[in-house]
């Protein structure tokens, strides 16, 4: 079997030929062009063999040429590898097929010893038991799939060790000593022990207490700590001080101390008290009795009685049972030497993080728990999570909706069709009417969809809160039914806001439509509105409203009220506490929606029995609404006018073009048809098609619609434009929707409605 210090051999010794053979052909090269100069040779073949030397020098010299230009390129990659691992955090070395090292980083000058020249086995001995052996095994995957990776298990503790080719026969190794999860998550000073007192690792905040990262444990402690009170003096940056020592863990040879400093103490004085140190900290016993707890842990978790108090009393575990991981942790088997706890505190939301370590203390054992404030990191966590999840919905829903309207349009479109040629007396018709009515109803769907991903087309204009309430409160009233007791109360100097209506009264009937169904037995909701000015910004719930004079509206039931730990959930989409069949839990949603696309913010407070309150901020209008936007044609519009004009409809779904040309054409319109912007451009070309209005879709495969209505204008400035999507707000991507004599018509749309359209954009 070969060793494996003989692998490490130099891989371009096997691509280029060595410098023997390289001189025997330039010798034989020689050979062949002087050879007619002797006068052995025909006359004839004297051209061919001058011919045949002069290739074969020129080869040889092609191959010099080429080695030269290899070897000036790998070194050149060699610095510039150098230049990046000079900024790696761990050890990093590049050395050549052999093993010989050609670079090293800081990290591994320091820590390893590794200098170019040397050899990297001999740099690793003192780590691993059998470095050729771990170098062979990853370097010949490096050389097969480019990079590879193995954690190495040491006496005590595990080194992630990898390597990738950099090409040329270099390969570039890193060595993470420090591996994550050890206790660099901590903020409490932890060094690791290894054989003869050498230190393999120390955490940050080690470094920091002693201003420098020690060798030996020698460099630290004056003197072995006391087993009675474990208190000794420390080497640190600012000179010698008193700390407590603590066994957190044992290994073999390997162990982790903890080294807590304290603070002076007196002279007279038989140690330190336990609660004088200065990180939260708690000794429990394997069963999870809390034995122990210094005043920062007090302050933190809030009063216990050692003794008496079990942890899993004010802790709850995130993933698994607290007393479990303490049993588990106490008989010394795998487990999370670090977790996220929830503490069971009624006056607010607050998590630690809990680092657990098995100690021995005249034979019994029980466990040391550094606990860490991590309400801000579980805070942020929890926006992250939140804010990824809500973005992946949105994305779904706006997906969903384009693909779903394209669907509808079809469907309603030619269930029109069939409605123009079935009156009321044919069998068929109620039918008809019936898929026509479950099709708007599936439309009013994706709607909501829309507003929940805020792709919906809005139509803002100025309005006063009072009249459009009173115009909406017959239906309101409704709604709720007898039972409950509608009221509106409304500031008296109420300021106008800038939304559009027909969703500002989405977002009230949903409010009021919840706390209806939160009274089962009856009840009053309130409207309250009232002008509001912040003069400093307001944060709570995650959100930040800018200062400035805002509109409040209020939607307040009597209910049975929201649970705490559900509050949060209450706008997420498909979120419920209904029954199955009772909702379809995107009511809120879309009300969260429609309120931050108009620039809003919505808040919900709730006591569970004592009812719920709703609070919207609407920005103040501060002049009055420019651009107004052209009214769409009324979905309720029973009949549309005859027209007659040329009509180019651009439209990628098949469906749809062949729904729409026929309802055009019933109309009087002359209609061109294209699959796609390019096939569109390519009709355009004939300077004699007169072409009155284009009517085309906004996203579709190759070229989108604002894009070629743009090129088709640079030659056609006068024809109206009317673009349809089945996505909303953003169809038009970067390129915007400003193109002169145009308008907008979202789908899903009916046979009125898209010849209504045409008709207003040619008259």
């Amino acid at each position: 079997m070969t060793d494996a210090t003989e692998f490490f051999s130099d891989p371009s010794s096997k691509k280029t030929p060595s410098g023997l053979r390289l001189v025997s052909l330039v010798v034989i090269g020689e050979l062949l062009i002087l050879s007619p100069v002797v006068g052995l040779l025909p006359q004839m073949w004297h051209i061919g063999f001058i011919v045949a030397g002069v290739s074969m020098l020129s080869a040889v010299l092609l191959v010099v040429v080429r080695g030269i230009i290899a070897d000036h390129i790998a070194q050149q990659v060699v610095k510039t590898m150098a230049v990046f691992t000079e900024q790696e955090l761990v050890p990093c070395v590049i050395a050549n097929g052999q093993g010989d090292i050609l670079t090293a980083n800081p990290e591994a000058r320091t820590r390893i010893r590794a200098h170019p020249g040397n050899r990297l086995e001999q740099c690793l001995k003192p780590m691993f038991a059998n470095p050729p052996a771990i170098l062979l095994r990853l370097q010949s995957r490096a050389e097969i799939y480019g990079k590879a990776r193995e954690e190495v298990v040491t006496v005590g503790s595990t080194i992630p060790v990898s390597v990738f080719d950099v090409g040329n026969g270099r390969f570039c190794w890193r060595f993470h000593l420090d591996a994550p999860g050890q206790w660099d998550d901590v903020g409490v000073p932890v060094i690791t022990e290894g054989r003869n007192g050498t230190l393999l690792r120390v955490n940050h905040a080690a470094i920091r207490l002693l201003g420098q990262r020690p060798d030996r444990l020698q460099g630290v402690f004056a003197s072995e700590p006391r087993e009675k009170d474990n208190v000794t003096q420390v080497q640190t940056a600012e000179g010698m001080v008193s700390a407590a020592v603590y066994e957190l863990g044992r290994s073999g040879t390997v162990r982790d101390l903890l080294v807590l400093p304290m603070e002076e103490v007196d002279k007279n004085s038989n140690g330190t008290s336990f609660a004088d140190l200065p990180v939260p900290i708690m000794c429990l016993s394997p069963d999870g009795r809390i034995l122990e707890v210094n005043r920062l842990a007090v302050k933190l978790i809030g009063d216990v009685e050692p003794g008496q108090t079990n942890v899993d009393q004010i802790m709850q575990g995130l993933g698994h049972p607290i007393l479990d991981w303490l049993t588990r942790t106490a008989a010394q088997e795998p487990t999370m030497r670090s977790e996220f706890l929830r503490l069971t505190r009624q006056d607010k939301e607050v998590f630690v993080q809990v680092t657990l370590a098995r100690v021995v203390n005249n034979g019994q054992v029980s466990l040391i728990a550094v606990l860490n404030d991590a309400t801000e990191l579980k805070t942020l966590e929890a926006q992250f999570v939140q804010g990824q999840k809500m973005q992946a919905v949105g994305q779904l829903a706006g997906g969903v909706a384009h693909d779903f309207n394209n669907l509808l349009t079809a469907i309603s479109g030619h269930c029109d069709l069939l409605l123009l040629r079935h009156d009321q007396g044919d069998p068929d018709y109620g039918d008809l009417v019936q898929i026509n009515q479950n099709a708007n109803r599936a439309a009013a769907l994706v709607s909501q969809l829309l507003a929940f991903s805020r792709k919906q087309t809005l139509q803002p204009e100025v309005l006063d809160l009072r009249d459009t309430i009173s115009d909406l409160i017959h239906l309101l009233n409704r709604l709720v039914g007898e039972k409950i007791r509608l009221i509106l109360s409304h500031d008296p100097v109420l300021k106008p806001v800038r939304a559009d209506k027909r969703q500002l009264e989405q977002v009230l009937m949903n409010l009021v439509v919840n706390a209806r169904d939160a009274m089962p037995d009856g009840g009053e909701v309130r409207i309250e509105t009232e002008v509001v000015v912040l003069n400093t910004p307001l944060t709570r719930d995650r959100a930040t409203v800018q200062p400035g004079e805002y509109v409040t509206v209020k939607v307040i039931d009597s209910g049975v009220g929201i649970p705490a730990d559900k509050l949060q959930k209450v706008f997420e989409p498909f979120y419920t506490t209904k029954r199955t069949g009772e909702g379809t839990g995107l009511g809120l949603s879309t009300v969260y929606g429609i309120v931050k696309q108009t620039g809003g913010f919505i808040f919900v407070d709730s006591f569970q029995g004592h009812g719920s309150e709703f609070t919207v901020y609407l920005p103040v209008s501060t002049h009055a609404q420019q651009g107004q936007v052209e009214k769409l044609p009324s979905a309720n519009t029973h009949s549309a006018r005859q027209g007659e004009g040329v009509v180019l409809l651009v439209e990628d779904e098949a469906p749809v073009r062949a729904f729409a040309t026929r309802a055009l054409r019933l109309k009087g319109y002359t209609v061109l048809e294209a699959g796609s912007a390019e096939e569109a451009l390519r009709l355009l070309e004939d300077g004699a098609l007169n072409v009155d209005v284009f009517v085309t879709d906004v996203v579709m495969p190759g070229m989108d619609g604002p894009t070629w209505v743009r090129k088709a204008k640079e030659t056609r400035p006068d024809v109206q434009v009317i673009f349809m999507s089945g996505y909303t707000e953003g169809a038009f991507g970067d390129s915007g929707p400003e193109i002169t004599n145009s308008t907008f018509l979202p789908k899903p749309f009916s046979l009125n409605q898209l010849t209504e359209a045409v008709f207003q954009q040619l008259n």
